[in-house]
């Protein structure tokens, strides 16, 4: 996937916002708290993505190859891909999705219905 991919995907769910911080990562945000970055934060070429995660997906993703807890927000159980390529497009929307739906549990009631999400 690639930024432009990950920015038009990040951006069809639902109430989200986009900031470019830190450096020009792109950081997506629900309710004002991010639930995904791309950034160019680590070693090696390309764009690295980093997203919110459940316990168990902590536990599991990075047991597999280029996925690294994330720079800075492991303490928050986040992961960060080294390689676009680390998971399949499907499998890297399913968690970007997830990583959205916590995020969104984690507001308020009254925030979650003002954006729309309840």
């Amino acid at each position: 996937m690639t930024r432009e991919e990950f920015d038009i995907f990040c951006g069809r769910l639902i109430a989200t916002t986009n900031v470019i911080q830190w450096g020009n990562a792109s950081v997506w945000k629900v309710g004002g708290k991010i639930f995904a970055i791309c950034s160019r934060w680590g070693q090696g070429e390309g764009p690295k993505f980093s997203f919110k995660c459940s316990d168990l997906a902590f536990e599991i993703l990075p047991q597999m190859p280029d996925i690294i807890p994330a720079p800075y927000l492991a303490r928050a159980k986040w992961v960060q891909l080294e390689k676009p390529e680390a998971l399949s497009a499907g499998e890297f929307k399913k968690h970007i999705i997830a990583a959205h739906e916590i995020i969104t549990a984690k507001l308020t009631e009254k925030l979650q219905k003002e954006l729309g999400l309840k």
